[in-house]
């Protein structure tokens, strides 16, 4: 069962490395010896791989099978992809007592057998519409080859660079994800209750607009990262944004919890390219703080408010959060916004910590009220 589908496997695993991963990161910074300035990038890399991608796994891996018609990725394909996962977990939690090209070997298994699928499955379907997709899977596993070059030395620096990248590459993917789900989930259930006002849509020149200047945000953010150019591009990046979920009425979702997360994890968007756009001008965000603004308040969010609800429709439940669930969205925005409150409170470590605790809570949450729901068959016996 647990491996019938690949939002059971790592939507499960994604939550648990969520705990395990950021306990670790605290410990690590109140280290009596402090932090070596490497363990920053190796930080950020497993944030990306180790979390996101595992979300990206489970959430893509299951939507190609809609998408295409295709059966879906399972068995041993996905027992071996979940392996793959696990020995780059393993030996980047290690990654400091064996050599760089063996850490290097295992770390890359995953995202390429990653991409592989993925492309396997939308390519084979004749899937066009969803090639922009395999590429962003494939670019980053080409991102994750170039950290490791950095790491060790091949590429002086490359380390920092792809990091940052693959964070803005992971963003534009969500971007992506998110305006074709949000709308649509939206608008679904608006008429079920019989919405009379305007209902959600796109508008294919901003879509487009809001996809490049995403783009070229997170290209500038990694090469040039204190440039006022930035900071321009960033600001409009937050204004287009802003424009898009204002089209999705989010605000008609409200007694749905369920749904009115997914607007609120997105509304992390304008507000994060805002607090880059203000950190870059030198205004009240130091850049690590507007920073986690996008991967916290975005990707983190939104991967909460994602797996929460595609784990319930996907295994045939109602789609309604439980009381317990919606306290953890309420611990995933505190966990924010205590992050981003290092810019105005002393106390910079401690905002960490009260920010790490939430985010703990939270992921606890979502694995403990999850597990049987993933490791059970379906409600209805389909």
């Amino acid at each position: 069962m647990l491996f019938s589908y690949a939002f059971r496997p790592f939507f499960l695993l994604g939550s648990l490395f969520a705990v395990i991963i950021v306990a670790l990161w605290v410990m690590a910074i109140h280290a009596p010896m402090g932090l070596p300035p490497e363990m920053l990038y190796w930080h950020g890399h497993e944030m990306v791989v180790g979390f996101a991608m595992t979300a990206v796994a489970g959430f893509v891996l299951t939507a190609v099978a809609t998408w295409t018609g295709r059966p879906p990725v399972s068995g041993k394909t996905l027992v071996a992809l979940v392996m793959a996962w696990l020995a780059g977990r393993l030996v980047m939690g290690f990654a400091f007592a064996v050599p760089d090209w063996v850490a290097a070997a295992i770390d890359m298994l995953f995202p390429l057998l990653l991409a592989i699928l993925i492309g396997r499955e939308i390519i084979l379907a004749g899937n066009r519409r969803n090639l922009v997709i395999v590429m962003i899977a494939s670019l980053l596993a080409v991102l994750n080859l170039f950290y490791h070059l950095g790491r060790m030395g091949v590429i002086p620096g490359d380390d920092r660079i792809a990091v940052y990248l693959m964070i803005h590459l992971v963003l534009l993917l969500t971007s992506v994800i998110a305006g074709r789900i949000v709308p649509n989930f939206t608008a679904n259930w608006l008429r079920q209750q019989g919405y009379s006002g305007r209902m959600p849509g796109s508008y294919l020149p901003l879509e487009l607009s809001v996809l490049l200047a995403t783009a070229l945000t997170g290209i500038c953010a990694a090469y040039w990262p204190y440039a006022e150019a930035l900071g321009w591009l960033a600001s409009i990046t937050a204004l287009l944004h802003a424009v898009r979920l204002a089209g999705w009425s989010g605000l008609a979702t409200r007694s749905n919890p369920l749904l009115f997360v997914l607007h609120v994890a997105y509304l992390w968007f304008p507000l994060g390219y805002l607090a880059t756009a203000l950190s870059t001008f030198g205004l009240w965000f130091p850049p690590s703080v507007a920073l986690h603004a996008l991967t916290m308040g975005v990707i983190g969010m939104m991967i909460f408010a994602v797996t929460s609800r595609v784990a319930l429709g996907h295994t045939g439940r109602p789609l309604h959060a439980s009381r317990v669930i919606v306290v953890a969205y309420w611990f995933m925005m505190l966990a924010v916004i205590a992050r981003l409150s290092g810019a105005f409170l002393n106390g910079y470590l401690t905002t960490v910590d009260v920010s790490a605790m939430f985010w703990m809570l939270a992921f606890g949450i979502f694995f403990w009220v999850y597990r049987p729901i993933l490791l059970a068959p379906r409600a209805d016996g389909k």
